[in-house]
């Protein structure tokens, strides 16, 4: 299991050994270096110390009273005999350089010093053993208290952990106590500082979700309700059907059953279509426009002859826009479905594309009536229709409302304009960088 508190303790625990490792290695080698310093002054003392008379000739056989076991010492004349050595069985290496050497010796490295005294020479030598030996233990026992800390300091992270924690256990019990219809925001009063960018971030989550509740739960409402006049006109119908007293009212009944069909089917698919552009739903990719454009006009040419309406592209320029390609089908088709809807008879849709700056911008423009100046921005609700639009009329309220949904997702700006001769749809998109 990942946890704060333990890996503070395992990241503390190797740091403080490494720190005291290398405390100690230094307080090693300071000790050592004081050590020899009062080492080599005490060997200088004893050297200093002997008598400056000649020494008479050791008796072979005879041992002098030995010093210390950890100096030896031992005294020579002109001639090289030796007059004096404190250990008979450990006899140095004659040393003829006066002051300190570093010499192998029994056991290893001796420290030596050599002094001239008359005729003879002085020899005070020590093994570098014994001052490492004493090197160590003065840093051992430096470093002794620093360990003893190690339980303490261990108690001390896991206490003040558990602590400084202790306001996030909280909010998490607060969110786990929460059903799927509690979306208020946590609390993050009393939280640690590195935890409340985690906290402020799941807010934002909580705020997202309970906005697009609210949508989905608005959305189903309005699809409810819509859905429930056309249903009921199909039932009326069917029952008129029934009731028909000869072929030429059941003909007419069965014709108004099949045009409540297909708005009915129109609106379905209208509703499937603005619930399946959902953010992060789509995919987005570098698109040429102009080609994607004349796809969907060529799409809609057989309807425009069909009513009697000159429809195609007066300009279009090169450019590409991050977009995903299905979504601006529908946003293009249904635009022009609307213009082709509202234009009359041997009239004309113009769609343009043109730059402005950094951006794209796309227009189509028809023949129609228009729309009042108050609804210019109401059509864009869902099930919204212009005051001018009579009820006989197909359409469910829904196109200009996935335009605009879709044209948010593209990060694009849609706007209606009336220019006295009809209406014009300008959709405007941020062009692709490449």
């Amino acid at each position: 299991m990942n946890s704060i508190r333990r890996q503070l303790l395992l990241w503390l625990a190797l740091g403080l050994s490494a720190g005291i490792l290398l405390a100690g290695i230094a307080l090693y080698f300071q000790a050592r270096g004081e050590a020899n310093e009062i080492f080599d002054y005490q060997m200088r003392q004893i050297a200093a110390s002997l008598p400056r008379q000649a020494f008479a000739p050791i008796a072979p056989g005879q041992d002098a009273p030995g010093l210390d076991d950890e100096i030896m010492m031992q005294i020579w004349d002109s001639t090289g005999t030796v007059i004096y050595h404190s250990h008979s069985r450990s006899v140095m290496p004659q040393q003829a350089e006066l002051g300190f050497a570093d010499v192998p010796g029994p056991g290893g490295m001796w420290r030596v010093y050599s002094a001239q005294i008359g005729n003879t020479v002085a020899q005070v030598s020590q093994p570098q053993s014994a001052r490492k030996q004493v090197a160590a233990q003065a840093a051992v026992k430096t470093v002794m208290p620093l360990l003893l800390l190690f339980p303490f300091l261990g108690a001390l992270i896991w206490i003040a952990v558990g602590h400084a924690l202790a306001p996030v256990r909280r909010a998490a019990a607060d969110v786990q106590s929460r059903d799927m219809h509690t979306l208020a925001p946590v609390a993050d009063h009393g939280l640690p500082q590195e935890i409340r960018p985690l906290t402020h971030a799941f807010n934002d989550l909580l705020e997202r979700l309970r906005q697009a509740m609210q949508t989905q739960r608005a959305f189903v409402a309005d699809a409810a309700h819509e859905l429930r006049t056309p249903l009921t006109a199909l039932r009326l119908q069917a029952q008129l059907a029934e009731r028909a007293g000869d072929d030429e009212e059941r003909r007419a009944a069965f014709n108004d059953l099949r045009h409540g069909l297909e708005r009915a089917t129109h609106l379905v698919h209208q509703l499937l279509t603005l619930a399946r552009q959902e953010p992060g739903v789509q995919e987005m990719a570098p698109l040429e426009l102009a080609p994607l454009l004349r796809s969907v006009v060529q799409d809609y040419a057989p309807l425009a002859e069909h009513k009697g309406i000159d429809l195609g592209m007066t300009a279009q320029v090169a450019g590409a826009v991050n977009a995903n390609t299905d979504a601006l089908r529908i946003l293009f088709g249904n635009l022009l479905s609307n213009a082709l809807q509202y234009s009359p008879s041997d009239s004309a849709v113009d769609v343009a594309m043109r730059t402005d700056g950094d951006g794209l911008v796309v227009t189509v423009e028809d023949r129609g009536p228009g729309i009042p100046e108050q609804d210019l921005e109401r059509v864009f609700d869902r099930f919204h229709r212009a005051a001018n639009v009579l009820p006989s009329q197909p359409g469910s309220g829904l196109g200009l409302a996935i335009v605009r949904q879709i044209a948010d997702l593209h990060g694009a700006l849609v706007r209606l304009e009336n220019t006295g001769t009809g209406l014009r749809a300008e959709v405007r998109f941020a062009k692709a960088k490449v």
